[in-house]
């Protein structure tokens, strides 16, 4: 597992943004973008998000979240229990000037959380061959009508 380990970090460093697809109270789904914030990858996803607000209502509701996140170098699909976070070492950690612009009052803001998702298993597709060679396994595909050889996929299951 340490090597698919490697891969998902991989994603989530070269991505940097990922899709997390809340339940609204009536069942809706909605996706929206955050700015991932660990560079290890350990099990755990963390974002800025601001409480209250139509997110974290989503979450008191329904927990279970999916993150997607998807690249060049391959995609990414999380599904985890989210749940808010106002740990202050933590949001110090990890402010930035993007965070800063998402709330008005800057770090002091009574709005600042941290969404935290706690990852049960992944999903992922590593691209691993350069382009040209995808290029020419996707052209192979359509001329042998086979499924083209363009990465590995797998599933992780963490807890």
């Amino acid at each position: 597992m340490t090597d698919e380990l490697e891969i998902v970090r991989t994603i989530l460093k070269s991505a940097r943004t990922a899709s997390v697809t809340t339940q609204t109270a009536s069942g809706a789904l909605h996706s929206r973008p955050l700015a991932v914030l660990d560079d290890d990858f350990a099990g755990t996803l963390w974002f800025f998000t601001a409480d209250p607000s139509s997110k974290t209502a989503d979450l008191a509701a329904h927990p279970q979240v999916n993150v997607s996140v998807g690249d060049g170098k391959g995609w990414l699909s999380l599904s985890g229990v989210a749940t808010i976070s106002r740990d202050e070492e933590r949001i110090d950690r990890y402010w930035n000037p993007w965070a800063a612009a998402y709330f008005e009052g800057g770090r002091d803001d009574p709005t600042v959380a941290l969404l935290q998702v706690d990852v049960s298993s992944i999903h992922y597709w590593d691209l691993d061959k350069p382009a040209i060679v995808t290029a020419f396994e996707v052209a192979k595909g359509l001329l042998t009508r086979s499924a083209p050889d363009v990465g590995d996929n797998g599933v992780i299951q963490l807890h």
